[in-house]
């Protein structure tokens, strides 16, 4: 029954895609605001590998419990077809009046709102640096399976695995400016569908200095310009069609330089 309830709710989503176009300009309807932008992309301290060039062996031996790596995918042809499924309009006509989750921006999100994806869209805005991470409240995850499940199912899973563990998803979108503070726990992919992504990353035994109440925003512009020593932090901004795997336990924090709709796998 459930099968069924997911091919139905998958139909009817192609049939409003099919009749919903995507900007010509690549960006979904997902507007960005460069007048009120911030945070900039910055260096990639992280290696970068081709999708082609990495194995499922390769991956475990010297990635999957040791260090993170970017993987680069832009020529895949479901990942394109995921991306016309998510842009703006495609979304707002299928799930416009869907109640989602949204959490507050600090490291532990304590303080969680259910809303309609339209009501939150309307409201999004880019994040300011008199905003507080716990006063901010931002979309990613608490998913509901049953109504997103034709959505994930559309999704090409990264082609990496790590034993005993089970992929889940955790999809959002957020406005420029906005991002989780550092935090940690197991390992997973993170991949930006439309919009740029900045990743922060220490290494489980490196304990980051910052304020969980703080936005990663006020991190940037207060502490990354005075950190005594950047050899220990790793950092990266992702473009579509870029996957990063974090190993566990690796501290992290993220900072969406664009409006972002992105979705992590984590393995579990």
């Amino acid at each position: 029954m459930f099968e069924k309830v997911n091919l139905l709710l998958f139909c009817v989503f192609i049939a409003h895609f099919r009749h919903s176009s995507s900007t010509s300009d690549g960006s979904g309807g997902w507007a960005s605001f460069p007048n009120e932008m911030i945070a900039q992309p910055g260096d990639c301290t992280i290696e970068r590998i081709e999708i082609e060039e990495l194995n499922q062996d390769e991956f475990l031996s010297k990635y999957a419990f040791a260090k993170p790596v970017v993987i680069r995918r832009t020529n895949d042809k479901k990942l394109k077809q995921f991306k016309e499924l998510l842009a703006k309009d495609n979304l707002l006509n299928q799930f416009g009046d869907h109640q989602i989750r949204v959490s507050t921006a600090n490291t532990y999100s304590y303080k969680k709102l259910d809303v309609t994806m339209r009501h939150y869209l309307e409201q999004m805005k880019p994040q300011t640096l008199d905003m507080l991470g716990n006063e901010t409240y931002y979309w990613f995850g608490d998913n509901n399976y049953t109504e997103w499940g034709p959505v994930f199912d559309q999704y090409p899973l990264p082609p990496y695995f790590l034993p005993k563990k089970t992929p889940v998803f955790s999809f959002g979108v957020a406005a420029q400016g906005t991002g989780v503070p550092f935090h940690w726990h197991g390992p997973g992919f993170g991949e930006t569908i439309y919009g740029r992504k900045r990743w922060f990353l220490y290494a489980p035994d490196v304990h980051p200095s910052f304020n969980p109440d703080r936005s990663t925003l006020h991190w940037l512009v207060t502490d990354y310009p005075h950190l005594a020593s950047r050899e220990s932090l790793l950092e990266c901004t992702l473009e579509p069609g870029e996957l990063l795997y974090f190993p566990d336990h690796w501290w992290h924090a993220t900072l969406n330089v664009d409006t972002c709709v992105f979705i992590s796998t984590f393995l579990g």
